[in-house]
């Protein structure tokens, strides 16, 4: 593996930028961007999973929280 020097590395880097940028460019014509249907469709999706697993876990958490304090209740008497 060569080593470049401190000098060349940074010499090197606007040619190294430009090809990321050409690069990147490259990459986003590829992308095959969502319509607007399926990009609505995905977000309920999204927004109703969010707020079912926060309905889960405020169960969880208000039986696990009244079990704790009956063992704390129970081991305080």
């Amino acid at each position: 593996m060569e080593t470049k020097s401190l000098g060349a590395r940074i010499a090197g880097w606007p040619v190294r930028l430009k090809n990321y940028f050409e690069d990147l460019q490259t990459e986003m014509r590829r992308v095959t961007w969502p319509n607007w249907k399926q990009v609505r469709a995905t977000t309920l999706v999204v927004i109703a999973t969010v707020f079912a697993f926060a309905a889960y876990f405020a169960v969880v958490d208000m039986v696990l929280g009244r079990a704790i304090g009956k063992v704390f209740d129970t081991f305080t008497r």
